[in-house]
């Protein structure tokens, strides 16, 4: 549609312009944003809830947790309370039991923040006005949400939205990785390298010891289930770290480089002033270097969640 102020350019196809009295998807919307598209908003009072109601990232994320709380099954019951050694016990299950846990929030995180979705069905005349636009200035229109598309925004088809920044989507979070969440897939991807490598260290240990020794006074399950238990882990450990290991460092040299994951493939030529490697860091993980680019509980309003509850009998989140 053409205008004296501006020109609309759709993407893909041309879609008119929704009229301001048009119902936008009345029903998926709360607060002005319908989150992780036409089946998978859950909208409690004035605030929303994001998750994907995907069934293969549903089967993958329920995967990943199971894997990590085997790991901590294997880990604490047949290596570490079973040892006569009561310092190597406490100190490796405390600091493998704190990656995990921080490595499952990370998780958690990733897959229930919204990515930077671009609010659906936004192309209205009255939202067209309201921007302003210079004369022959050109915006993009996403014909399959019906969104005016930020720069760097790309549309998921699993998600059903525009994302800023989308880097990839990525079932095993059942989510897209994008501007608002990219900081909790790196934490989860570091720490998932580091409980990997943990463990495949306190397996040879585990395997150097009782080689010396009976399986019996190693263990409290008889040798073969030990075996087996030990061998499914450490096979489980290699393609962790392997995998986890190559996505941080991808997630790392995308934000130092201020580009993502699909502009790389598509070879996008960039029409945004870039970032310097530090300034790209702070962006994403919020503020100078601290302790707190580690923690992915940051941001939670925990307060505000008891206090939300405590009125309401309906659950709510806030992330």
């Amino acid at each position: 549609m053409q205008s004296s102020n501006h020109r609309l350019r759709d993407m893909e196809q041309h879609h008119p312009l929704l009229s301001g009295g048009t119902d936008v998807e009345a029903d998926s919307l709360a607060a002005g944003v319908m989150v992780g598209g036409p089946h998978s908003g859950h909208a409690v009072g004035n605030r929303t809830v994001w998750f994907i109601q995907d069934s293969c990232g549903m089967v993958c994320a329920t995967m990943t947790w199971f894997l990590v709380l085997y790991a901590e099954f294997v880990v604490n019951f047949v290596m570490l309370l079973p040892s006569k050694n009561f310092w190597y016990s406490l100190l490796n299950g405390a600091a493998f039991n704190s990656l995990a846990i921080l490595a499952l929030a990370s998780h958690l995180r990733t897959m229930l923040t919204d990515p930077g979705a671009v609010p659906k069905g936004n192309a209205t005349k009255e939202y067209m006005e309201s921007l302003q636009l210079k004369p022959g200035e050109v915006i993009y229109k996403c014909p399959k949400c019906c969104s005016i598309k930020p720069e760097r925004a790309h549309h998921c088809s699993i998600c059903k939205r525009c994302i800023r920044k989308m880097d990839h989507h990525c079932p095993w979070v059942n989510n897209c990785v994008g501007e608002k969440n990219q900081r909790f897939f790196v934490l989860f991807t570091m720490y998932v390298a580091l409980i990997s490598a943990h463990a495949l260290g306190l397996s040879g240990m585990h395997f150097f010891t009782c080689i010396k020794v009976q399986w019996n006074e190693c263990s409290d399950f008889s040798p073969g289930v030990s075996v087996l238990l030990l061998i499914f882990l450490c096979l489980e450990a290699v393609l962790f770290l392997t995998f986890t290991a190559v996505m941080f460092g991808t997630q790392i040299h995308s934000i130092c480089n201020d580009e993502t994951e699909i502009e790389r493939l598509k070879n996008e030529k960039p029409t945004w002033e870039r970032r310097t490697r530090w300034d790209g860091m702070k962006t994403v993980f919020g503020g100078p270097p601290s302790l707190l680019w580690c923690n992915p509980f940051t941001g939670l309003r925990l307060r505000r969640l008891l206090l939300s509850r405590g009125r309401r009998s309906g659950s709510e989140f806030s992330v």
